[in-house]
């Protein structure tokens, strides 16, 4: 069986630090939502081709760190694809004076708490999602 959670790269040479201990986080922040994991695509890129899926798809002429599509057809159940801009996890890492594998982490994360159902436009969207965020990244083993 194929793994429910796979790594890719688009257009970037760029390879995840510990792609098995992320997934067993990512899965363990899954279970402890209650939610099944199904299928779960993660597509590191630049902020060149993000950007294109951004105006392809939302119409939004913005660079963003992540972008992610819910393909769930039922409550409950993870599946979806997240692309990952590489060249802004840098920059918002430099930012934020964070290192580079805790901003992707919280990026990865971010990704998987939409698809649990959490948002970000509001104030008191992003408040929560940011606590969800750090209680997420608390359960790292590595």
């Amino acid at each position: 069986m194929d793994q429910p959670i796979e790594f890719f790269s688009e257009d970037i040479e760029f390879e995840l630090e510990n792609p098995e201990q992320v997934s067993e986080w990512i899965a363990t922040v899954i279970e402890q939502h209650d939610y099944e994991l199904s299928n779960l695509t993660y597509v590191f890129c630049s902020d060149n081709y993000l950007h294109q899926i951004n105006l392809e798809y939302l119409d939004h002429d913005t660079l963003t760190d992540i972008i992610t599509f819910d393909n769930a057809d039922e409550e409950g159940i993870i599946e979806g694809d997240i692309f990952i801009s590489v060249d802004r996890v840098r920059d918002n890492a430099q930012d934020h004076h964070t290192s580079f594998t805790d901003e992707m982490h919280r990026v990865l994360i971010h990704g998987v708490l939409h698809l649990l159902g959490y948002k970000d436009k509001s104030e008191e969207e992003e408040t929560l999602m940011r606590k969800e965020e750090d209680s997420s990244l608390s359960l790292r083993k590595f």
